[in-house]
């Protein structure tokens, strides 16, 4: 059974629709499947020659001929006009004259009207298509124009593309092939959103890399799929260089995450698993919440793209919610992939604000959009006020998991200090200035009680300007002087910082390993821990 865009085209031209718009950059593309559709019985009933007009070749007749005088838009609809012969009629470049940056063209559009109305009344089934890399109808011309959706390549006809080549160049004996079938998978999931043509400079790019292709080439087709998100303008395509092991502590939300790991792969569909939607991490500012974004993204192998509710409002009417819209599509065109909100309260805790409705519309937007989606993107959401959240987003089917993130405690504060101070002491110019041991980091952990990681990251800054000032080795007297420096924001907001936890207590799940809790060995200072729902400890 014949299912998706052949369907729909198939039934649009048995109905004598008149004039159909094909939204595409991929033009050989679509006329390859409007050839196939036009020239099958079994479809349409009555085959159809194909001719095709472009501004530079003019009219193309079915067999190759160009008909003289043609070149301009309006001579050729005038020309396909007098056709009284069944066709199916091609325009690829009728955009230009529609509106945009340039005038709309009266002539064209009158003409376009003209050929609706003969096409309908024809004997002979007769249909014009625009094919177009926008969408521009001209008001006149709406109730005329039919709209045809034509999706980006499926995974299994990227995965041909990937097959193809590599059959083609693994023959030749010059290019390696390290991939088994589910590293293939991978490469045709991580060129999701792109067109056959940049999945095939993607993959080509792979493979002239190194002479090798294997999964460390994935992040070649990243690249890739980075110019298409910029060229997306809404999104922006993140860098995620940061290992898990770089986030100090939060081995419960790490042992939850590790779990989802490859979820989006056929595998877990198997097992009759859905993709997992996504995780809102809301806590104390500081502790590790934004890094462990960068870190998921990184860890799976998968494109970071972070959603800047900011650039989503604009000033023209109706933009703002088009502009969501079209972020979110790019968003599932890129699957799979991790999409990043930071700080989500202050994109929406203004949805009941005096703004016309417009911050409503988006917010709707994206939580219908969470609710229904189904394609493998991961939401990564943080806050640090989630009290300004609208309750509509914290239910149960928008994020299969909310995590509080603490103030670390003694346990993930040696990991966070062992972190910082063997990352920026692996460097050559300061290599051998600190001895990092266990007597050092029980010591610099009594020091930060209270102290966010992003704090004791500053700690270690602030150490080492003062070392390098004198030009001199770092010395433990460095760390502590700077540690007993630093206000914590456990003292200057500490109100605030036991509002946030009362919220957390019977809410959210702990980031923190219920082994990692020393309460007894904290000082007074220290949070306490974090249960689940029901008042009891959840453990991942």
């Amino acid at each position: 059974m014949v299912t998706g865009f052949r369907h729909d085209l198939a039934q649009l031209l048995k109905a004598r629709f008149p004039v159909l718009y094909v939204e595409s950059y991929e033009e050989h593309r679509v006329l390859s499947e409007l050839a196939a559709v036009a020239a099958d019985a079994a479809l349409v009933r009555t085959p159809r020659p194909v001719w095709t007009w472009s501004a530079t070749s003019g009219l193309v007749q079915p067999d190759g001929a160009v008909q003289q005088y043609t070149s301009e838009p309006d001579n050729a609809l005038e020309a396909v006009l007098r056709i009284q012969q069944p066709g199916l009629f091609v325009f690829r470049d009728l955009h230009n004259s529609l509106g945009g940056d340039v005038p709309v063209l009266p002539s064209v559009v009158r003409r376009l009207r003209d050929i609706a109305a003969a096409f309908k009344a024809g004997a002979a089934p007769r249909t014009l298509v625009i094919v177009a890399p926008v969408l521009r109808i001209p008001p006149d011309a709406e109730k005329d124009v039919t709209i045809v959706d034509f999706p980006l390549p499926t995974e299994a006809e990227i995965r041909g593309v990937l097959e193809g080549m590599i059959a083609n160049n693994a023959a030749s004996g010059r290019i390696r092939i390290d991939l088994d079938l589910v590293g293939r998978e991978k490469f045709a999931k991580a060129a999701a959103g792109l067109t056959l043509a940049e999945a095939e400079n993607a993959f080509a790019r792979a493979m002239v890399n190194d002479g090798v292709l294997d999964l460390q080439d994935l992040g070649v087709v990243h690249q890739e799929k980075r110019q298409a998100v910029r060229k997306a303008g809404v999104l922006e395509y993140v860098e995620a260089d940061v290992r898990l092991d770089q986030v100090g502590g939060l081995e419960n939300l790490k042992r939850w995450l590790a779990k989802r790991d490859n979820s989006w792969l056929a595998a877990a569909a198997e097992w009759g698993l859905p993709a997992p939607k996504g995780v809102l991490i809301t806590g104390v500012p500081g502790c590790g919440k934004s890094l462990t974004a960068k870190a998921v993204a990184a860890a799976w192998g998968l494109p970071l793209l972070r959603l800047d509710i900011g650039r989503v409002f604009s000033g023209l009417i109706g933009s703002s919610e088009q502009n969501m819209r079209a972020a979110l599509r790019t968003a599932e065109a890129s699957a799979p992939c991790v999409l990043w909100v930071d700080e989500i309260e202050k994109g929406f805790a203004a949805s009941g604000s005096n703004d016309g409705g417009t911050t409503n519309r988006v917010f709707g937007t994206f939580l219908t959009w969470m609710q229904e989606k189904t394609g493998a993107v991961f939401v990564i959401a943080t806050a640090n006020d989630i009290e300004r959240l609208p309750p509509e987003l914290l239910r149960k089917g928008r994020f299969d998991e909310i995590f509080f993130v603490d103030l670390p405690s003694r346990a993930e504060r040696s990991s966070i200090w062992s972190v910082h101070l063997r990352r920026r002491l692996a460097r050559p110019a300061v290599q051998g200035h600190l001895q990092v041991d266990q007597a050092l980091l029980q010591d610099l952990c009594t020091l930060s009680a209270g102290y966010s990681g992003a704090e004791i990251e500053q700690v270690v800054v602030a150490a080492l300007f003062d070392a390098f000032s004198e030009r001199r080795p770092l010395r433990r007297e460095d760390l502590q002087r700077a540690a007993a420096a630093t206000v914590p924001l456990s003292v200057t907001q500490a109100e605030k910082l036991d509002a946030i936890r009362e919220w957390a207590r019977t809410r959210a799940v702990a980031a923190t390993a219920p082994e990692d809790w020393d309460p007894s060995g904290e000082p007074p200072t220290a949070p306490m821990p974090v249960l689940g729902a029901q008042g009891r400890t959840i453990e991942v």
